[in-house]
C-alpha cells in the first residue's frame, strides 16, 4: 500500500513563504504512473485541492484562491513532490495533504501550516 507523507508545515507569518514535501513509498506505486495532487483542510470547512501535476512534471495548475502564489513541482527520481508556498496568508491556515492523483481517499498523514501574524 502506498504511503504519502508531507512535511515541511509550521507556523510562520503573513507573507512569508514555505516549502511542503511529499515522499510516496510502498506497495506497488510507481510515482511517475500518477499525477499527484495537494490539498488542504480546515476543520468545518470542505477540503480544497489546491494543486494538481501531471506524472511528468509538465503540465501543473492551481487553484484560483492559490494562483499565482502556490506552485507545485516533482522530483521523479527521488519520488517526491513539493508545494511552493509565498505570500502566505492567514486564511492559507491548513492541514495540507498530498495525494495520488486527486484522490483524497489516498492522502497519508499530513503537515499544518499555521499563517499568523
Amino acid at each position: 500500500e502506498v504511503q504519502l507523507q508531507a512535511s515541511g508545515g509550521g507556523l510562520v507569518q503573513p507573507g512569508s513563504s514555505l516549502t511542503l514535501s511529499c515522499t510516496a513509498s510502498g506497495g506497488d506505486f510507481t510515482f511517475t504512473d500518477y499525477s499527484m495532487g495537494w490539498f488542504r483542510q480546515v476543520p468545518g470547512k470542505e477540503r480544497e485541492l489546491v494543486a494538481d501535476i501531471s506524472w511528468s512534471g509538465g503540465i501543473a495548475a492551481s487553484a484560483d484562491s492559490v494562483k499565482g502564489r502556490f506552485t507545485t513541482s516533482r522530483d521523479n527520481a527521488k519520488n517526491t513532490l513539493y508545494l511552493q508556498m509565498d505570500s502566505l496568508k492567514p486564511e492559507d491556515t491548513a492541514v495540507y495533504y498530498c495525494t495520488r492523483q486527486s484522490d483524497y481517499a489516498s492522502r497519508g498523514q499530513g503537515t499544518l501550516v499555521t499563517v499568523s501574524s
